[in-house]
C-alpha cells in the first residue's frame, strides 16, 4: 500500500478500512496492559490493606500541617504514638497543610491513590528518559511496567507510610526528561529540594556537567556567551527555585526556618538510629560492619569519595549524551551518601530496572543475555524484601550483633547502586577506549 492508500484509507468514508484496522491493533495492548494494571493495583491495595499499614509518615505530614495551623514549634512537635519528629524543610510543612482539611480515613486513601498515579509517572517518564518505548504504544508499556514494579519493596513501603517519594522522584524526572532549552527546565529539581534536601544533588551534578561543557566550548575557541550552556543554566533555575521555596517558608515560618537552617539541618541522627537494617546508605552499612552506632571518619572518607566517583560518572554520562545513565548515577550517588537512605528511599530503583530493561532490548545474543540477566536480578532483589530478613526491632539495636550474611543482606541496596556506578563507570571506559582522538 503507498502512503496516498495508507492516508486515504484513515480518512472518514476512506475505501479501505486498514486505517481503524490499524488503531484497533494498535488499542489492544493499550487495554490488555491497562487491564494488568488495574489487576495488579488492586490486588496490591487489598494485599496493604489486609497487612494493616499504619501511613504512619503521612500522620506525621499531617500533624506538620496542623502545627503550622495553630501556630506550633514544628521542630519541637512529635507525632503518632512512636513521637516522630519533624525533618523536613518548614517548606513541606506549609504543603502538608490541606492534609489537615481531610479526615484520617479519606486522607489515606487519596495518599494511596495518588501514589499508585505517581507510579505510574513515574514509569512514563523513566520510559521516555531510557528512549523507551519503540514498537508498542507508549501507554500499554508505561501501564504494563507499572503493574510489574509496583511490587518492589521500596514502592510497597512508600505506601505503606504515606510517603512523597515517588512525588519526588516524578519531579526530578520531569525535569531531566524535558528539553534542556526549557525556560523552566531545573524548576522541579527546585521544588523537589525545597520538600527534602537530598534532591540537590541533581543541581550539583547539572552544574558540574554544564562547567565542564563550558570548559570545552571555551578551549575551542567559543565566547563566554556562547559558553552558558543550558545544562548551567538549569542548574541555576533549580537554585533559585530552591532558594524561593526557603524564602517563602521564612516569610511564613521564621522561628521554624531559622531553627531548621542553623540547627536541624545538621542533626543527620535525628531522622533514627543509624545501624537499623532500614537505613540502606552507606553510612549504616559500616555501621552494621564495624558494629557502632556512629562510623564516624570511616563514613565521612567513604562517603565523599562516592560522592567525587558518583558525580563524575553522572556527568560523563551525560556529556556523552547518555542522559538515563547520568539520572541514574546521580540517583544512586545521592542515596548512597545521604547519612540516612530509608528502603523506601530507594524508589529509584523504577528508574534503574528500566535502564537496564532497555539495555538489554538494544542487544542480541550474548550481549542482550548478560543485560537481561542484570534488569531480572536487580528486580528479584528489589522485590525480595531481603534486608528485612535479618532480625530487626526498633531500639534493640540487633543490627549491631550480625553476622557475615545478615550484613550482606541487610546492604542489598547499596550494592546494587554500587552496581549500578560500576556498570556506569565501565561503559564509559569503553566508549572513552575506542573513540577516535577528538571524539
Amino acid at each position: 500500500m503507498t502512503a496516498l492508500e495508507l492516508e486515504q484509507s484513515t480518512e472518514p468514508g476512506g475505501p479501505h478500512p486498514v486505517g481503524s484496522r490499524f488503531r484497533r491493533c494498535g488499542r489492544r495492548p493499550t487495554l490488555v496492559a491497562a487491564l494488568a494494571c488495574l489487576v495488579s493495583f488492586a490486588a496490591f491495595w487489598t494485599a496493604q490493606r489486609l497487612a494493616h499499614v499504619t501511613m504512619i509518615d503521612l500522620m506525621v505530614y499531617r500533624a506538620e500541617g496542623l502545627t503550622v495551623r495553630t501556630g506550633g514549634s514544628l521542630y519541637d512537635m512529635v507525632a503518632t504514638s512512636a513521637h516522630l519528629p519533624n525533618t523536613y524543610p518548614p517548606f513541606a510543612a506549609l504543603l502538608f497543610t490541606p492534609l489537615t482539611l481531610l479526615g484520617v480515613p479519606a486522607m489515606r486513601t487519596l495518599a494511596t491513590a495518588g501514589n499508585l498515579l505517581l507510579l505510574v509517572a513515574v514509569v512514563h517518564l523513566s520510559l521516555r528518559l531510557a528512549g523507551r518505548p519503540r514498537s508498542l504504544p507508549p501507554a500499554a508499556a508505561t501501564l504494563a511496567v507499572s503493574a510489574l514494579l509496583v511490587w518492589c519493596e521500596p514502592v510497597w513501603t512508600t505506601l505503606r507510610y504515606g510517603q512523597i517519594n515517588l512525588l519526588l522522584a516524578a519531579l526530578v524526572l520531569w525535569d531531566l526528561t524535558r528539553k534542556d532549552t526549557h525556560r523552566s527546565a531545573g524548576m522541579g529539581i527546585g521544588l523537589a529540594a525545597g520538600l527534602k534536601l537530598t534532591p540537590a544533588l541533581f543541581a550539583v551534578f547539572l552544574a558540574l556537567a554544564g562547567a565542564v561543557r563550558a570548559g570545552q566550548l571555551l578551549r575551542s575557541g567559543a565566547g563566554p556567551r556562547a559558553a552558558w550552556n543550558p545544562w548551567l543554566r538549569q542548574a541555576v533555575v533549580a537554585t533559585a527555585t530552591f532558594l524561593a521555596t526557603a524564602l517563602l517558608a521564612a516569610l511564613a515560618l521564621p522561628r521554624d526556618s531559622h531553627r531548621f537552617w542553623t540547627e536541624i539541618v545538621f542533626a543527620a541522627d535525628r531522622v533514627g538510629e543509624v545501624e537499623i537494617t532500614a537505613n540502606q546508605s552507606l553510612r549504616g552499612v559500616l555501621a552494621r560492619l564495624l558494629h557502632t552506632h556512629d562510623p564516624g571518619a570511616a563514613w565521612v572518607v567513604l562517603a565523599g569519595l562516592t560522592a567525587a566517583a558518583g558525580l563524575a560518572l553522572a556527568a560523563g554520562s551525560l556529556l556523552r549524551g547518555r542522559r538515563a545513565w547520568a539520572t541514574a548515577c546521580c540517583a544512586a550517588t545521592a542515596l548512597l551518601v545521604s547519612p540516612i537512605s530509608w528502603s523506601h528511599h530507594w524508589v529509584w530503583c523504577v528508574p534503574m530496572l528500566i535502564l537496564l530493561g532497555s539495555e538489554a532490548l538494544d542487544r542480541t545474543g550474548t550481549g542482550a543475555r548478560r543485560w537481561w540477566c542484570a534488569a531480572v536480578s536487580g528486580g528479584l532483589l528489589f522485590c525480595s524484601f531481603a534486608l528485612w530478613w535479618v532480625p530487626h526491632r526498633w531500639h534493640q539495636h540487633e543490627e549491631l550483633h550480625q553476622n557475615g550474611v545478615q550484613m550482606l543482606l541487610s546492604a542489598v541496596y547499596p550494592i546494587a547502586g554500587l552496581a549500578v556506578l560500576t556498570l556506569a563507570g565501565t561503559m564509559l571506559w569503553r566508549r572513552n577506549r575506542t573513540a577516535m582522538p577528538g571524539d
